[in-house]
């Protein structure tokens, strides 16, 4: 059976009481879990399980492989305290969804348009575009869209579209349906105040960076 993916359900969650279902050396698996894996772009939570920290976190198939600085003492049956680093999640919630909205804002204004890379870290996005000319250029227009979203405050859905193949979606109403498994906020307030910033990455090559104004905002 595959690990329980608590982060889901409550990305607002940073502990809870799992079972070891695993050891291997220095990987382990827990029958759930709220420590996010790698994936999609967005960079995994940072923490520790039985109080060992947590040196990579990685996908394998549905299950998530932990593994665990050295050395350890862990046993299959053991139960572990798991818990995440809630500065770093928080602002890769922030990023990563300040990251989806220019991304569909540029699908909606400037379709068509090509997006060729992203990543998600705790201090900046990035979305990359095959593009020719200044992306720049689109910021006054992302940039006021994204601002009205982030004012208006809306509400934020994050669910299931097939459970079995773990294929998840988030909606904002009236805005966008996207198919995505990251950890998402409530709402599109929590974002904050971003900057964008173009970087030319190579010939027909464009990236928008995107760094939160207020890092501690709802910390």
């Amino acid at each position: 059976m595959a690990v329980e993916k608590v982060f889901w359900e409550d990305p607002y969650l940073t502990e809870l009481s799992a079972t070891v279902t695993g050891v291997r050396g220095d990987d382990v698996t827990l029958d759930r879990t709220i420590f996010y894996a790698f994936s999609g772009g967005q960079e995994s939570d940072a923490g520790s399980i039985g109080g060992c920290q947590v040196k990579e976190a990685r996908k394998e198939g549905k299950e998530i492989v932990y593994t665990l600085e050295t050395p350890h003492s862990l046993k299959t049956g053991d139960v572990v305290t798991v818990k995440i680093d809630w500065e770093r999640r928080y602002s890769l919630m922030r990023l990563h969804f300040s990251a989806e909205i220019v991304l569909e804002l540029m699908y909606q204004k400037y379709s068509p348009v090509e997006k060729i890379g992203a990543h998600i870290s705790s201090r900046k996005a990035r979305v990359d575009f095959g593009w020719v000319g200044s992306i720049s250029r689109t910021f006054p227009v992302i940039a006021e869209n994204l601002r009205s979203i982030v004012l208006a405050d809306l509400s934020i859905r994050s669910a299931f579209d097939d459970m079995e193949k773990e294929q998840r979606y988030w909606e904002i109403p009236g805005f966008a349906r996207v198919s995505c498994g990251g950890t998402h906020l409530k709402r599109t307030g929590e974002v904050g105040i971003v900057n964008l910033r173009r970087n030319n990455i190579g010939k027909g090559k464009e990236r928008i960076e995107i760094t939160l104004a207020d890092p501690s905002v709802g910390l």
